[in-house]
């Protein structure tokens, strides 16, 4: 799978310490902080995603293009979504972007953690029942460039850290 020249792609995920990303097509957690690094990070980026991921929003993310792979041959988007049948087609229609955003699920990610430059990992520090995970990062490919841990507090029931992971 090819990457675009000059493109560095990133993946953007919130991982419990035993690797769950979530369960029955949501976010098992809801911490503000996370939600508003999110949004700060893939502003005005393309971000792509799974069909299921899509879906779970109760409509397109604001100041974002989103990219859907889906295998469904008549999906129907709303108008501004890209829909595509591959990551490596999510990629190419993103070209035009020098910093896109994978945003998941678990077999995007999957697919992705091959070719991504770097991982943006929100660590939730609780384990969780969940139905989809994150794969292991191999960590002599990857080097931790930033790690910021953030107490539990009244608006977030749990501690957690954002941690930068670059392709070594």
């Amino acid at each position: 799978m090819n990457k675009v020249k000059h493109q560095i792609l990133t993946i953007i995920v919130a991982v419990s310490e035993n690797q769950v990303i979530g369960k029955d097509n949501d976010l098992i957690w809801k911490l503000s902080l996370d939600l508003k690094r999110f949004k700060s990070l893939t502003s005005g980026h393309h971000i792509i995603m799974g069909r299921k991921t899509f879906e779970s929003f109760p409509k397109p993310l604001p100041n974002r293009t989103h990219v859907v792979i889906t295998r469904q041959k008549d999906y129907k988007a709303p108008e501004g979504v890209i829909v595509v049948n591959s990551l490596e087609k999510a990629i190419q229609a993103s070209k035009s972007d020098s910093s896109p955003y994978i945003i998941g699920g678990g077999e995007i990610y999957k697919q992705a953690l091959a070719i991504a430059d770097r991982v943006e990992l929100t660590r939730v520090h609780a384990h969780f029942e969940g139905d989809t995970f994150f794969p292991d990062l191999d960590l002599s490919q990857w080097k931790e460039s930033n790690n910021k841990f953030i107490h539990k507090d009244e608006n977030h029931a749990f501690d957690f850290s954002f941690i930068t992971y670059k392709r070594q």
